[in-house]
């Protein structure tokens, strides 16, 4: 292990130390919990994914330890992140889940990756053992949502922001759920020429970029943000919200707050919005039968996320 490894893991052990279900044993030791788990990323210190994983397992009857390995509060750089990994599996932590902004830059850092993060690009849960294999869990728990309360809006033109970790999950989501033609918008124009290349592939769905955000917005059936914009860190809107329409969706991937600026100014002229929130308890759900084995309820999964509001 080398030193930086070593620092890496006294940081996240000094995390482990102060969480209550942890204890010692002889030597002095940290003894772990039946699930040990975290969440890797920067500006995650507000997240309800360690409320949801250690509620749901407790309802189940297991001990368990979910650890924010915070890059920003730990001082880490983003070339850190492999290190950051190895200190991690260290610890005797059973898996991560992964957010902004590692979802893509983590993939060559893993021994295998599952066949729906391949297609997708993009990795959320990481979970190891012999090997360290990556998942991804986000474009199943949007599906699902979108399914819940928009099963019956139009999908026939349907425009992504961001071309992220985030956005290449939705967007593999949205083709599923029947979107016709969708545009994805970065502000990294060639990024948002690769997301769409690759989820081109393999499916009737017209794909395509555009840098007239005011035109792909105003003829849009709907508008889906997988952006940090409206996110605390990261207040605004990706694009003016006064392009909208009535007669238009707007989802948000964002869950905290659970109703940001987008959102408001949305549902303020009419239009029907879906939070991020459902995204969420979805992703973790499914995270939390791979990292346990066992079937998380999505019903409690919700009560969880609420309760620690």
């Amino acid at each position: 292990m080398t030193d930086r490894v070593s620092a890496i893991a006294r940081s996240v052990e000094a995390l482990l130390r102060r969480h209550p279900v942890m204890g010692s044993d002889r030597s002095g030791g940290l003894a772990g919990p039946d699930v040990l788990v975290g969440l890797v990323g920067r500006g995650i210190q507000l997240s309800r994914s360690p409320a949801m994983h250690e509620r749901e397992a407790a309802r189940l009857g297991l001990s368990c330890a979910y650890v924010l390995v915070d890059f920003d509060a730990l001082n880490l750089d983003d070339a850190d992140l492999g290190m950051a990994l190895d200190a991690i599996a260290s610890l005797g932590f059973h898996g991560v889940n992964v957010t902004y902004p590692f979802k893509q830059s983590i993939i060559p850092l893993l021994d295998e990756v599952a066949p729906d993060a391949a297609v997708i690009g993009a990795v959320n849960t990481v979970v190891f053992g012999a090997r360290c294999v990556g998942h991804n869990t986000d474009s199943w728990g949007f599906a699902e949502s979108f399914r819940a309360d928009m099963a019956d809006v139009r999908r026939d033109r349907v425009v992504l922001f961001g071309a992220g970790g985030a956005g290449s999950a939705v967007g593999q989501a949205l083709i599923g759920l029947g979107a016709r033609q969708l545009t994805v918008i970065d502000r990294d124009p060639a990024r948002a020429q690769a997301l769409a290349g690759r989820l081109a592939e393999g499916n009737d769905a017209v794909l395509d970029t555009t840098e007239d955000i005011a035109t792909a917005v105003t003829t849009a059936d709907g508008v889906v943000n997988t952006t940090p914009m409206g996110m605390a860190k990261y207040p605004g809107t990706p694009f003016p919200a006064s392009l909208l329409r009535a007669t238009q969706w707007v989802a948000d991937v964002v869950y905290f707050p659970q109703e940001t600026e987008l959102l408001r100014a949305a549902r303020a002229i009419g239009c029907r919005t879906l939070p991020g929130i459902g995204m969420a308890i979805g992703q973790a759900a499914r995270a939390f039968e791979l990292f346990t084995g066992r079937a998380a309820d999505m019903a409690a999964m919700a009560h969880h996320f609420e309760a620690a509001a």
